[in-house]
């Protein structure tokens, strides 16, 4: 029953946001009572912390997935953005940023968490395209790796990119050719625009 929950909460959160789904909600759509939850979570922060954690998790474990795979270092990018549209429903309800305003706490950690996987993750494929000839020779690996992290957070800010005008899918498609273009060699550049070919 506690995975159970935490599934159609997560499910709800996504697609209605954090502030906007309630305990009964959440008990409506399980046909359940509002008592359940409450054995498994004290408290819908609880439920948030439980969820995030979930989710994080699956993320963390269908990326090493795909990292494992070794696969050329432009289509794992690709790979990988696809996996998190997925899984985060393209974050039409702005969940990230209700999460920011209302739980700040299980916000950090949850930043922290997704920071060092994906600095890991980022250099791994910076000196694997290197050693491939696919990115240029030259790259400071720790700050791409920093600003690549910062770009993506920027890219779930509301007020920068309001939904109306940008689609989730269409802002990750964006930079990550911005991204891809400013590290690879002519050689690289053949294998993204391989790349981009294939998602259409």
């Amino acid at each position: 029953m506690r995975e159970k929950i935490i599934n159609k909460a997560t499910e709800l959160f996504l697609t209605l946001g954090f502030k906007s789904v309630t305990m009964d909600d959440i008990a409506n759509e399980l046909g359940i009572s509002k008592k359940t939850i409450y054995v498994h979570f004290e408290n819908k922060t609880k439920l948030v912390e439980s969820s995030t954690l979930e989710m994080f998790e699956l993320i963390s474990h269908g990326i090493d997935c795909i990292c494992q795979l070794q696969k050329d270092p432009i289509e794992e990018i690709y790979d990988i953005k696809k996996l998190v549209m997925e899984h985060l429903k393209n974050e039409k309800s702005s969940p990230y940023h209700q999460l920011q305003k209302y739980y700040p706490k299980i916000f950090n950690s949850l930043r922290s968490k997704q920071y060092r996987l994906m600095e890991d993750c980022v250099a791994d494929n910076l000196k694997r395209g290197i050693a491939l000839g696919l990115y240029r020779d030259n790259l400071e690996i720790d700050f791409i790796s920093k600003m690549y992290f910062n770009s993506i957070m920027a890219l779930k800010d509301k007020q920068l990119f309001p939904l109306k005008n940008f689609s989730m899918t269409s802002l990750m498609n964006l930079y990550l050719e911005y991204h891809v273009r400013g590290i690879c060699t002519p050689k690289g550049l053949d294998a993204l625009t391989k790349t981009i070919n294939n998602q259409i």
